[in-house]
């Protein structure tokens, strides 16, 4: 049963009063993917939005799949509409591509390397995202020194 795609309709739902939204994932992960813990997943929106994410018991009994902000506005959806998904268990690593202007404070600061290699792949994204989108060169690398000092502070993510 392994490696399978499962594939569901369901409704969007919006997490409390956040602009933050799941889908619940109305199957057992343990019988789909062998696993009672987090499920690594890539994900399928409607047929036409890729999405890489994890299946996770958030405070709840069932598990579920968020949906970013930006999901969603591809979708041209959002709370309370219906979405197909369409998923498979991810098995690939997941790797974070990093700019040569970003690799080079690493490569300067060993400390810091090491401490971002430890951080989940999630952490490690929100770091090297909340960098690249800075607009102004200065606040780039504003960002980056700001980014030393947060891992060497032990800040897991933005």
């Amino acid at each position: 049963m392994k490696n399978q795609t499962v594939e569901f309709s369901t409704i969007i739902k919006q997490n409390g009063e956040m602009n933050a939204a799941f889908v619940v994932f109305p199957f057992s992960t343990e019988e789909l993917f062998g696993k009672k813990g987090q499920v690594k997943i890539k994900a399928l929106f409607d047929e036409k939005v890729e999405y890489r994410g994890s299946l996770a018991k958030m405070k709840s009994d069932c598990y579920i799949l968020g949906l970013t902000q930006a999901v969603r506005k591809q979708l041209n959806k959002t709370f309370g509409d219906n979405v197909l998904v369409s998923l498979t268990e991810d098995k690939e690593e997941r790797t974070v591509e990093i700019a040569d202007d970003i690799a080079l404070v690493f490569t300067q600061n060993q400390e810091v390397k090491t401490l971002f290699d430890n951080m989940s792949y999630t952490h490690r994204k929100e770091y090297i995202r909340w960098i690249e989108e800075a607009k102004k060169p200065e606040t780039r690398e504003n960002r980056k020194l700001k980014m030393i000092q947060m891992i060497l502070d032990g800040k897991k993510g933005i």
